[in-house]
């Protein structure tokens, strides 16, 4: 088992979903965030007044994949998500040792 962690533009979320479900991932868990990497924010322009914004909005996607999904979970993201402009944001795989469907006792993959 796998743990897909993606930070995508806000934006891009619907397509993502979309994608996704298209492949037969049938759950993920998404958090509103703000983060900043190369892109180091950027300055915005409020009554006269200049201010720099230094964490930029972005969303976290938590996906807890069978192995055998791993790369068509991947491109599915990666390929909907992607604008070609800098912070498109990033995909972290880690494993995952073990899940457990709190509802039946259910164990492994079986609970995904």
């Amino acid at each position: 088992m796998k743990l897909v962690t993606a930070i995508i533009k806000p934006f891009k979320l619907d397509d993502v979903r979309e994608a996704l479900s298209e492949i037969g991932v049938q759950g993920i868990t998404v958090s509103e965030v703000k983060g900043f990497g190369r892109q180091k924010g950027h300055t915005e322009l409020y009554r006269g007044a200049e201010y720099a914004v230094d964490f930029l909005p972005k969303v976290k996607l938590d996906l807890a994949i069978d192995e055998s999904l791993l790369d068509r979970v991947i491109e599915a993201i990666s390929s909907s998500a992607v604008t070609g402009k800098i912070g498109d944001g990033k995909i972290f795989v880690t494993s995952l040792e073990q899940a457990i469907r709190i509802r039946t006792g259910e164990t492994g993959s079986s609970a995904l």
